[in-house]
């Protein structure tokens, strides 16, 4: 059995990756070249194999060497933080926040992030924005903004936002293709699509009061805007929050078709992980966030803001268990 890791070996390890270069490193961490060289040889000598491959111009991982960082960095901010809550247990919002937040939403939000930053700048906001569902866990996430109704265990989910979501299609687009009926006649529609998950391209829409409808998809996109501007322009149908098209179906440019067929509830929420002692920075931001949509997102039923938030991807059946709203 090797011996145990050492935090000092393991920070030297993270700071070489992000750095992406053994001198820049040093300096970061304020020891000499040599001595982070012998951190990163103690290392892979405990472990029994090759992390890091360098040449004289650049850096590179191996396969361990991706596995381990996407560890060590959970294992770094858990020390940090346990270090924090002793040396300075005043509970002021202070060290790294990670946050995953959908490519799709508002400048308001983007307000957001700048009006938190500013409040509390002892807090390191990073923010990544991905139509990906991360693992928060697992990849060192603290926060996450998503559009589900499902949740992985020991995850908390608080409701920002709910809509329906609607099939609509352009009159141009109708007008040359039919109005669809039924759920069969989806068969010889053009449909509009995005990804499960972030990840996997949609094969099924979401049936009313359960189950799925198989659709043929001739356009995939994680940009729930560019599904609504192809909609209007007749390229095919799209399964989109009622919230985001509610001007166009009040003006005609899109119609709602399907009503009785194709329906789901689709909601935005605030998750993170479960913990018996949330960190400061985390609560801090949870409570900003939802303090930002009670006032600038649309309560279910209600007319939206003048300036609509622009809603994630990620589709709810309307059958889906649904996480707690705390």
């Amino acid at each position: 059995m090797h011996a145990p890791l050492e935090t000092a070996e393991l920070l030297a390890f993270s700071r070489t990756v992000d750095a992406g270069s053994l001198s820049r490193a040093a300096l970061e961490l304020g020891i000499p070249r040599a001595t982070l060289g012998r951190r990163l040889a103690r290392l892979e000598e405990r472990l029994g194999t090759r992390l890091i491959r360098r040449t004289t111009r650049s850096l590179s991982l191996t396969d361990a060497g991706e596995a381990l960082h996407a560890h060590a960095r959970i294992v770094l901010d858990a020390v940090s933080r346990a270090e924090a809550s002793v040396i300075r247990p005043d509970d002021v919002p202070r060290g790294a926040l990670r946050i995953s937040a959908p490519p799709t939403m508002s400048a308001g939000f983007h307000g957001l992030i700048v009006a938190f930053a500013r409040a509390h700048p002892e807090v390191l906001v990073e923010i990544q924005f991905t139509s990906r569902l991360v693992d928060l866990r697992r990849e060192g996430f603290d926060v996450a903004i998503r559009a589900t109704g499902t949740l992985e265990p020991g995850l908390v989910a608080r409701t920002l936002m709910r809509s329906r979501l609607v099939c609509v299609g352009s009159p141009l687009y109708l007008g040359e293709k039919g109005t669809p009926r039924a759920r069969r006649d989806l068969r010889h529609h053009r449909c509009l699509m995005g990804f499960l998950r972030g990840e996997l391209p949609e094969t099924h829409w979401p049936a009313r009061g359960g189950g799925k409808v198989p659709v043929e998809g001739v356009l995939f996109s994680n940009d729930i805007l560019l599904l609504r501007e192809s909609s209007k322009a007749g390229l095919g149908l799209a399964l989109l929050p009622d919230i985001l098209v509610r001007p166009d179906l009040d003006d005609g440019t899109l119609v709602h078709v399907l009503p009785s067929v194709i329906d789901a509830e689709t909601r935005m929420a605030v998750v993170y992980p479960e913990a018996q002692h949330l960190p400061p920075q985390v609560r801090a931001f949870v409570d900003a966030v939802i303090a930002w949509a009670r006032t600038e997102l649309p309560r279910n039923g209600q007319d939206p803001p003048a300036s609509a938030p622009r809603p994630a991807l990620s589709r709810t059946p309307k059958r889906a268990a649904r996480a707690p709203s705390r």
